[in-house]
């Protein structure tokens, strides 16, 4: 049973897929949340969860108080109860792969990304969703990679550097930061006062 850990929606169980995902544990999403939190990263971001599976980690983060999230996810089963588990938080479902998604044109300066990606993804598939994903990041936003605890770390391109990594089990997460962005910050910002 995969539940919400904390926040608003605390204890609200996530109905999953049958296969094809798997839910980030509830120990890991409280460890990965404690520290995203104490660097600033969940209340009033805008968050991205790529490859969102059960929309466990996006769904935790509005739980948690980000003001805006986006799941992407492929798989049509699985985006439809991402939108169930979802209701009455901030959370929008786009139901399409991750790798086009990021050829999109960027309309949003997401604060926090996070990719879970199927473990079997080939290393240069995700480098090359990272290197997509730039644009749509804010000048100083973080970046989580959840894959298998035997997999190397992902390749950061230029503009995203490691910050921390660390280990449960068989999961293994990778923290970035955006150090260098390609273009002005998209979000729109009123300066009409």
């Amino acid at each position: 049973m995969t539940r919400v850990v904390a926040g608003r929606a605390k204890g609200r169980i996530l109905k999953v897929p049958a296969s094809g995902t798997r839910p980030t544990s509830e120990r890991v999403r409280e460890a990965m949340f404690s520290s995203l939190e104490h660097r600033g990263f969940i209340d009033g971001c805008e968050v991205l969860d790529l490859y969102a599976g059960s929309g466990a980690l996006g769904i935790e983060a509005a739980s948690r108080g980000a003001i805006y999230v986006e799941c992407v996810e492929s798989a049509p089963k699985a985006a439809a109860l991402i939108r169930q588990n979802a209701v009455d938080l901030p959370v929008v479902v786009t139901n399409q792969k991750a790798e086009t998604w990021v050829k999109l044109p960027a309309n949003r300066a997401y604060d926090l990304a996070f990719l879970d990606p199927p473990y079997d993804l080939p290393e240069n598939k995700l480098t090359e969703v990272l290197e997509g994903l730039l644009p749509h990041l804010a000048h100083d936003a973080a970046i989580v990679v959840e894959r298998s605890s035997r997999s190397p770390e992902p390749t950061w391109p230029a503009g995203m550097e490691l910050t921390s990594e660390k280990k449960w089990g068989d999961t293994r997460a990778w923290t970035g930061q955006v150090t260098q962005h390609p273009s002005v910050n998209n979000r729109v910002t009123d300066t009409s006062q």
